[in-house]
């Protein structure tokens, strides 16, 4: 197989963003848990805020696992045999509107990311 770029190896290369959002959403799962956990359920307003938690954990597993599942399924892909294709839809106005806004989100995310990271080592620091 040849080093050349192909769609598969663009696949496989970009499996580690799902990978990495997975293990971000299993944490944020396993975090929900303990804080769940830690609820006295004798309190009245303690029982909703449970019930939420542990849909809310439930719910984030499930994404987890989908996108690693999704992550492994693109990173399989890469030696996928390099098909023919439309240069000009390739370079059309849709196909570049579309990365566009993939850029645009990674962008969104990125600073979100760094915001968070911020506050929760904070929080990190208190509890120490």
């Amino acid at each position: 197989m040849s080093d050349s770029p192909t769609c598969g190896k663009g696949l496989a290369a970009h499996a580690t963003t799902p990978a990495a959002v997975s293990d971000f959403f299993s944490a944020m799962a396993n975090v929900l848990d303990e804080h769940r956990q830690a609820l006295d359920l004798t309190d009245d307003a303690a029982r909703p805020e449970h019930e939420a938690y542990l849909t809310l954990t439930h719910e984030l597993r499930g994404i987890a696992t989908q996108l690693a599942d999704t992550a492994r399924r693109m990173a399989g892909y890469r030696d996928l045999p390099m098909g023919r294709h439309d240069e000009r839809k390739m370079s059309g106005r849709e196909s570049i509107a579309a990365f566009e806004h993939l850029v645009r989100t990674e962008r969104t995310l990125v600073a979100l990311l760094n915001d968070t990271v911020s506050e929760h080592q904070v929080m990190l620091g208190s509890t120490r």
